[in-house]
């Protein structure tokens, strides 16, 4: 495989970036959350979803895709940090996937590497970002990338059932 390359997400990659999302979630989330969701999950929705949001808002959000061979691999999504419904001054990841049969290949890695780059350029301090809190995986990963745990921890509700995030940390500037 030639190395990937990881540009901005076009119009015409919202489908296979809803692959890489739902594929994603049904695998990373099992037994996290209920299966009965992620059973519910529909990658042609969310596409339309994705496809119906694409190039709204004020450009803040960056979506960056992982492109092998032609094919987009990878997903990620960062932009100013949500408190709420106010944007703070720090950065945050909002999603990062890679596909599924591709896992440990380096690609979450390449996703992460160019938002975090992404956000210091923009003059960001720090870059936040949330995590399941039973999904061990994710967190050594993002672990491993300079990110530790804060101490924040808040439930989200999926399909009637609180599933508790944790929030994580990485300190951009000097």
């Amino acid at each position: 495989m030639s190395d990937p390359r990881v540009r901005a997400m076009a119009f015409t990659d919202c489908g296979r970036v809803s692959e890489i999302r739902v594929r994603g979630w049904q695998t990373a989330y099992r037994g996290l959350v209920p299966q009965s969701y992620l059973d519910g999950l529909s990658e042609k929705e969310d596409a339309e979803r994705r496809r119906g949001r694409f190039g709204q808002g004020d450009g803040s959000v960056v979506n960056l895709v992982a492109e092998e061979a032609d094919e987009i691999v990878g997903w990620a999504a960062h932009g100013p940090y949500r408190d709420g419904d106010v944007r703070a001054a720090d950065a945050e990841l909002y999603a990062l996937y890679v596909d599924v049969d591709r896992l440990g290949g380096g690609l979450g890695r390449r996703l992460l590497t160019e938002s975090v780059r992404q956000c210091a350029a923009l003059g960001h301090e720090r870059m936040y970002l949330w995590v399941l809190r039973d999904n061990a995986r994710a967190r050594r990963f993002y672990e491993r990338a300079g990110f530790s745990a804060d101490g924040a921890e808040e439930p989200f509700e999926v399909d009637g059932a609180l599933v508790p995030e944790v929030r994580y940390v990485k300190r951009l500037a000097d």
